[in-house]
């Protein structure tokens, strides 16, 4: 059913509306030198539609959770969205805009997650801002089925989207729009605009593709042919979607830098300002008599949403009064979720599920003891929502509370995926965006390199991300080097605001999925074994002391060498340390599961675990070396493996790669006979 929550405006005064939009991009790039003003000009029209009729939001207060989601996927033209913000009454000023693009300004070049202003997602890189969107409208299909009952619905919001021809291009869009498509992810309803322009100019010569039929293969509800400039054919194009089961693609005709007399049409408009006299010739052509950054009295009155968006949040929140006088307990639940707070008893929860791991001492690959943690922490969960880039079986991600999303099931909490980890990964950007949910999603490590953008979009915007990525090393053995991760662990840790974990048994792969799960600040990754490893035997202390990233898991007395070494080579170490022990040496032996954790504590704790006076310093680990001279110092040495793998058993490689006791065992001799 259509929701038309204003009057219609005749058609003039919706292009003066529009064109409050495209003064403003046009003003704001002029005044940078620098910016994107075409998709502004071209898609104002299609955004004056839907902000003004469609979009149920309320600017007052911007994180009220049945708000529709807005996302604009082709990000460069981010004046458009700031434009919309500061019309309808978000707290950004017209000094913000004024200042687009310049140091410690709210309008950066491409959007970065601000909800107080209206950004929901970072939509730099081209793709990934769909992709978000997919996340987003699965997660109010997921919290959608779990909370709604009948005669109250209380999830009940919509996902739209702009996107352009680069969103397209990008690979990432066929992995997002494909599920979107299987999932029947109706409330997702996106606008392309079609404008035929690109940096480099007319697309035809390298974008060609029948995208109406590309969106019908996916089994979307397609529109084609609409014009984006005629505010009535994109009403009935939205009033068409808002009911399809099917996700939605509004094919919009548009001419980007529509209104430039001179320009418009061309890719002279799509990354350039138009320069001061094409400015004052658009003005003359739009009409548009206002100076600078100035926006008259009765348009500025015309968009303020304020007003309306607070009757509908107020109409919700009697909804939701309503809901939680006949459901008390969903409605405190649902309370909880979105406001982004752990069960009362998930600290109890935690250390119980340590303590028994702790007791038990598997020996297993921490790719088990993963979803060992999953079996123990998720039935306390119900926002733990995961799944696996077509490798379930092998990641382990699927626990025994999952219950898998279907197109004939929406709700659960397990998504197949399917083979895509790029798609994986920025869906559950989305999907923590979104909010109530918590993600994680499995792959391989060796193709954290597929979603390695969008983790890092996931540390950009410190977002909460679970990447759970098993076959660690060349320890998966006999798949050989495209399959065996050398370079991956030091490129995940050198994303800025990244947590990688390596933990080296069940006690530390619990302790780590437990930081990643209360971590709201930014993503985490998992990195995790195939083959199976001893458990270490720990007291009440060195069990703390795995929250804080390194700690002593062996001592000696007065120590003269320390061997530090994570994952599958702590083992080596251990065993390492006792060889050098009978030989009458003193050896410390530090595990290091996570780095950045580890670099974070006070200065006491760490010279407590490295000391300064212990320069003999030994790294061991399955990986690229170069992140661990900091560690180990100018007196130190590294076991690692700067070179690609081979096919062969991961014994085998193990050995000829030098990670044996014996190996470490010369090393640490070497150290200490040059000592």
């Amino acid at each position: 059913m259509a929701s038309h929550p204003r009057a219609a405006l005749d058609r003039p005064s919706r292009r003066t509306l529009a064109n409050a939009i495209r003064a403003l991009a046009m003003d704001a790039v002029q005044a940078a030198r620098s910016g994107h003003p075409g998709a502004p000009m071209g898609m104002a029209d299609i955004a004056e539609v839907l902000w003004n009729d469609y979009l149920r939001h309320n600017p007052a207060n911007p994180r009220w959770p049945d708000r529709d989601r807005f996302v604009l996927s082709n990000g460069h033209g981010s004046m458009l969205l700031y434009a919309l913000a500061h019309l309808s009454g978000y707290p950004l000023t017209i000094e913000e805009l004024k200042n687009f693009r310049q140091m410690g300004a709210r309008t950066a070049g491409h959007p970065e997650l601000d909800l107080d202003i209206g950004v929901e997602t970072t939509t730099g890189p081209l793709g990934q801002g769909i992709t978000n969107a997919v996340g987003m409208a699965l997660a109010e299909q997921l919290l959608g089925e779990y909370f709604n009952r009948p005669g109250h619905r209380i999830v009940e919001h919509r996902t739209y989207v702009f996107l352009g021809d680069g969103c397209l291009m990008e690979g990432i869009s066929h992995e997002a729009c494909s599920l979107a498509g299987t999932l029947k992810l109706g409330k997702l309803i996106c606008f392309y605009d079609d404008n035929g322009i690109s940096i480099d100019g007319e697309v035809a010569g390298w974008f060609a593709d029948d995208t109406p039929a590309r969106f019908n293969g996916y089994g979307w509800h397609v529109i084609p042919d609409v014009d984006g400039h005629d505010p009535e054919a994109l009403r009935a194009a939205v009033d068409a979607s808002l009911d399809d089961p099917r996700p939605s693609l509004i094919c919009c005709k548009t001419v980007i830098g529509f209104g430039a007399p001179n320009l418009q049409g061309t890719a002279a408009t799509h990354g350039s300002p138009l320069g001061d006299a094409e400015v004052a010739a658009t003005r003359d052509a739009i009409g548009w008599t206002s100076p600078p950054f100035a926006v008259p009295d009765e348009v500025a009155h015309a968009w303020d949403a304020r007003s309306a968006g607070a009757a509908r949040e107020q109409e919700w929140q009697a909804r939701f009064a309503a809901y939680a006088e006949a459901h008390p307990g969903l409605a405190e639940e649902f309370t909880r979720r979105m406001n982004g707070d752990l069960p009362a008893n998930w600290a109890q929860t935690a250390a119980a599920a340590l303590a028994e791991i702790a007791a038990e001492q598997p020996t297993e690959a921490t790719r088990k003891s993963s979803l060992r943690a999953l079996n123990a922490l998720a039935p306390g969960l119900p926002e733990l929502v995961g799944g696996s880039a077509d490798l379930t079986g092998s990641n382990c991600t699927k626990h025994s509370e999952s219950t898998p999303v279907t197109p004939d099931s929406p709700g659960g909490n397990y998504v197949y995926f399917g083979v895509r980890e790029f798609g994986m990964a920025a869906m559950c950007n989305g999907l923590a965006l979104h909010g109530g949910l918590i993600p994680y999603g499995g792959t391989f490590l060796t193709f954290s390199d597929y979603s390695r953008n969008a983790l890092r979009m996931a540390a950009l915007m410190r977002v909460q991300n679970i990447a759970v990525f098993t076959h660690d090393s060349i320890g998966l053995g006999e798949d050989g080097p495209t399959h065996q991760p050398v370079e991956h662990l030091a490129s995940l840790q050198l994303i800025p605001n990244m947590r990688v974990w390596r933990p080296c048994d069940a006690a530390e792969t619990l302790v780590a999925w437990g930081d990643a799960i209360e971590r709201r600040d930014g993503p985490t990754c998992l990195l995790l074994t195939r083959q199976g490893l001893p458990a270490q035997a720990r007291g009440d202390d060195q069990l703390a002391n795995i929250r804080r990233g390194g700690y002593v898991l062996q001592d000696a007395k007065a120590p003269e060498l320390v061997l530090i070494a994570t994952g599958s080579e702590v083992q080596l170490a251990i065993d390492a340390a006792e060889q050098l022990t009978k030989a009458g040496r003193a050896v410390r032996v530090v595990s290091m599961p996570c780095v950045s954790l580890f670099k974070a504590q006070d200065a006491a704790y760490r010279d407590a675990v490295l000391p300064p006076s212990l320069t003999r310093r030994l790294a061991v680990e399955a990986g690229a070396t170069q992140l661990w001279h900091e560690l180990v110092g100018p007196g130190g040495r590294i076991i690692g493996i700067d070179r690609f793998g081979e096919s062969a058993p991961a014994p085998e490689l193990f050995a000829h790669f030098g990670f044996t006791v014996d190996n470490v065992v010369n090393v640490a001799n070497e150290m200490l006979a040059n000592s």
